[in-house]
């Protein structure tokens, strides 16, 4: 069967009238898609807030941390690099809750937990004492840049087993096999209570998140954290929270400050 002869172009009034009838189509459409943009801003604009956002947007955060609760696996970890990858000054990202200085001498983590009443404080050589971890990982930004960074403290899930955190019982924590003695959130905050991060269990507990005493190899600057940061691999870098003052287990979700100022309560990604 012979193939079909190839359609001549289009000359003259033909073509004139052609590129009339596609101006016109494109404008309808781009009309169209216009209106229809315009017809959403404006529903996102007046419907009902819930918290910062409007409730569609919430609900839309929402879904998503469902999803990334499902997807979740301790045993996925976060890449790491060689040391040279890590860049000789390192960003400095955030500040709130960092505005007055603070001695390390003396210095302890105030401990609390919703069910057990009085706290506990935990100094830092009594941190240091427990088994170092070092990490260089991707630091993520929900602003949209990242940097490789190394990260030296001790792990998150050494730190509550060693001293009976992050439980009822005060049992050593088992998500698998005793879900139910372990909390179901963590509260972090600076001493002078500016700054503040809900983090779900699971997230807390993850192999690569870590109580942090050094960056790049050297001790933190007040900038950084000192005298004790936190750092999740598992989240954007707004839930690793500077200069830990208190952390408090409990089973109502926490407070979170930018979750309060419209951005993503889980923060996975």
């Amino acid at each position: 069967m012979p193939e079909p002869k190839p359609r001549p172009p289009l000359v003259g009034d033909a073509a004139e009238r052609e590129m009339r009838r596609l101006t016109r189509r494109s404008l309808l459409t781009g009309a169209a898609a216009a209106l229809t943009g315009l017809a959403g801003w404006y529903w996102l604009k007046t419907a009902g807030q819930d918290g910062e956002l409007p409730w569609p947007l919430r609900r839309v955060l929402r879904f998503n941390q469902e999803l990334g609760e499902r997807l979740y696996s301790n045993r996925r970890l976060a890449p790491t690099f060689p040391a040279a990858y890590v860049q000789e000054r390192a960003r400095t990202n955030g500040l709130i809750g960092l505005e007055n200085e603070i001695k390390t001498a003396g210095w302890s983590l105030r401990i609390e937990h919703a069910e057990r009443g009085a706290g506990q404080a935990i100094g830092l050589q009594a941190l240091q004492a427990l088994p170092r971890v070092d990490l260089v990982t991707e630091l993520k930004c929900v602003e949209g840049w990242s940097e490789v960074m190394h990260f030296g403290g001790v792990r998150f899930l050494d730190f509550v087993t060693r001293f009976g955190l992050a439980t009822r019982s005060g049992r050593t924590p088992d998500p698998e096999g005793n879900p139910q003695d372990l909390y179901r959130y963590v509260y972090v905050e600076t001493p002078d209570k500016d700054y503040y991060v809900g983090l779900d269990m699971a997230s807390a507990l993850h192999p690569q998140t870590l109580l942090c005493d050094t960056m790049n190899w050297q001790p933190l600057t007040q900038p950084h954290g000192a005298p004790l940061r936190l750092y999740l691999t598992v989240k954007y870098g707004y839930k690793s929270l500077k200069r830990i003052g208190m952390i408090r287990f409990q089973d109502d979700q926490p407070r979170d400050y930018w979750a309060e100022r419209g951005y993503d309560w889980y923060a996975g990604h």
